[in-house]
């Protein structure tokens, strides 16, 4: 397995990971100062289309969601489920979308994958004058649970050279707020955060485990499995885990008169 390619980790991935804080969500779509049934969003880097859909909820009309991964981007359009979402191959880099055709442009849990530079390039191309991008990860809010942070320290244990890179809270993300701001064309840079909890079986919660690349990466296999076993051992008798997400969101106006 190689970092970032998600080619065999997308049935877990689509199965098993957390959404967003819909708060978060709710802000962020009321940027363009739009009304929402008049505003062209796209999701890049879409991945199984976790916060795609969380965005079409709210839509009235269709939602761009762009994957490279063609196997993640299969798992999404079979998660459609009804929802107003097209879907198309392209990449951070590379969208594929028409010159000035979006009012808002995210990236959830993906933008840390992508060439700043050149998606910052391509953003500028894609989105219409005073237009929205951001970027949002859901990092797991360990310091109310004794439990998960028990099981992040075994994980440390386990692997103590562990470098995180798309937690959330990493190198890129504690950079992110003064890189954005160093874009000429990029207005008011903003930050803000959520939180949510979701109750999931034993299996799901294994499952989110199985769908981080990083940590399979860094791990390898005899290490992850070890790690998987620590986390069946430590569950045992529990039916559910309450885990709690905070969701980390960066958000610029493209202003195209810089």
């Amino acid at each position: 397995m190689k970092h970032g390619d998600y080619t065999n980790l997308a049935n877990n991935y689509a199965s098993h990971r957390p959404g967003y804080a819909p708060v978060v969500r709710n802000i962020l779509m009321s940027l363009p100062g739009k009304p929402i049934s008049d505003m062209s969003v796209a999701d890049v880097g879409a991945g199984t289309g976790i916060w795609t859909r969380m965005m079409a909820d709210l839509m009235p009309k269709t939602i761009l969601g762009v994957e490279p991964n063609d196997a993640m981007r299969g798992e999404g359009e079979r998660g459609n489920n009804g929802r107003p979402i097209n879907w198309c191959k392209g990449s951070g880099e590379k969208t594929g979308l028409a010159d000035a055709s979006l009012d808002l442009l995210t990236m959830a849990s993906s933008f840390h994958w992508v060439d700043f530079d050149m998606a910052m390039a391509e953003f500028k191309r894609v989105l219409r004058p005073g237009g929205w991008f951001a970027a949002l990860w859901n990092p797991r809010f360990l310091e109310d649970s004794p439990l998960l942070l028990e099981i992040e320290d075994e994980l440390r244990k386990i692997v103590p050279d562990l470098k995180r890179v798309s937690s959330g809270h990493g190198e890129f993300t504690e950079s992110l707020l003064g890189k954005l701001r160093s874009v000429p064309e990029l207005d008011d840079v903003i930050y803000l955060e959520g939180f949510h909890t979701e109750v999931m079986s034993k299996e799901r919660y294994l499952g989110a485990w199985r769908s981080v690349n990083d940590i399979q990466v860094q791990a390898g296999p005899d290490r992850f499995k070890q790690f998987l076993n620590y986390i069946e051992d430590r569950l045992t008798g529990a039916d559910t885990v309450e885990a709690a997400y905070r969701t980390r969101a960066w958000a610029a106006r493209y202003n195209s008169t810089r």
